[in-house]
């Protein structure tokens, strides 16, 4: 090889070496779409009222993770326990639209399914053909509850991230579990069509416990259903790169949990 070619050689080289460390760049400082004096509102049910109050619940750690990162947003916490898509869709105007956030996190599902005849019908034909008792009609259904509260929340400016219901008991082929899928299949269509971001919480639920392996034992959560530790940690990373954070970034939030936590 001449010297014009080891020239030509080492100058390619150079170049990849350059656009994989600007590549490397880019990852570790994302963009994230949050931004400083933001307002975000958590929408929920026991597990987001538990994720504020608790010090490591995961809205507290969505919020810390990105304070970080240098992003300090308000929270505006709306999560109230045994609420189901009808309940977050009447006090919707009240506790989230008056406070005028720039974010909505909607987490919605599990007590929608779990509640059983006292839950909310999937759509039409579920509750024509299910047993929801006297008032399953009056509490409507998921389809249409969410559909109208991702149409409110937008029509006011606000930036859902709709975020998968996450599961019921960590034995993940029980029936509550396989009930809970079509829900969670609506909401993946239902942010595919709007446009929203969505944290996939299901997905990542299923992901850690199968990989974990431990049948009879909880890895996320207390009781089957509300958050342990870990279950928070998974639902804040989830919610956290939904808003844009890089891997680098989350690793970030992830150090300030464990530095945060009380020895």
């Amino acid at each position: 090889m001449n010297q014009t070619s080891n020239i030509l050689v080492a100058a390619r080289r150079f170049a990849a070496v350059a656009v994989f460390a600007f590549a490397a760049v880019q990852c570790a400082t994302a963009e994230i779409a949050v931004k400083s004096g933001d307002k975000i509102a958590f929408l929920g049910d026991s597990i987001t009222q538990a994720g504020w109050g608790s010090q490591t619940g995961y809205v507290r750690l969505v919020m810390s993770g990105l304070e970080a990162n240098g992003v300090k947003a308000e929270a505006v916490p709306a999560g109230i326990s045994g609420h189901k898509s009808n309940d977050m869709l009447g006090r919707l105007e009240r506790d989230v639209l008056s406070k005028k956030p720039q974010w909505m996190t909607l987490s919605c599902g599990v007590n929608d399914v779990w509640h059983g005849k006292n839950g909310v019908a999937l759509d039409d034909a579920s509750l024509a053909a299910g047993d929801f008792g006297a008032g399953g009609a009056g509490r409507g259904t998921y389809k249409k509850n969410i559909a109208e509260i991702v149409e409110k929340a937008t029509a006011a400016g606000i930036q859902v991230v709709m975020l998968t219901a996450t599961v019921i008991q960590e034995k993940l082929d029980n029936a509550e579990n396989a009930k809970l899928a079509p829900y969670n299949e609506y909401l993946r269509s239902l942010a595919k069509e709007k446009k929203l971001r969505m944290a996939d919480l299901n997905a990542m639920f299923h992901e850690r416990i199968t990989a974990e392996n431990k049948p009879g034992q909880k890895v996320l959560t207390s009781d089957g259903v509300h958050m342990a530790r870990e279950g928070d940690k998974l639902m804040a990373t989830g919610v956290l790169q939904a808003m844009g954070l890089s891997a680098a970034q989350i690793k970030i939030a992830q150090d300030a949990w464990v530095a945060a936590t009380p020895k």
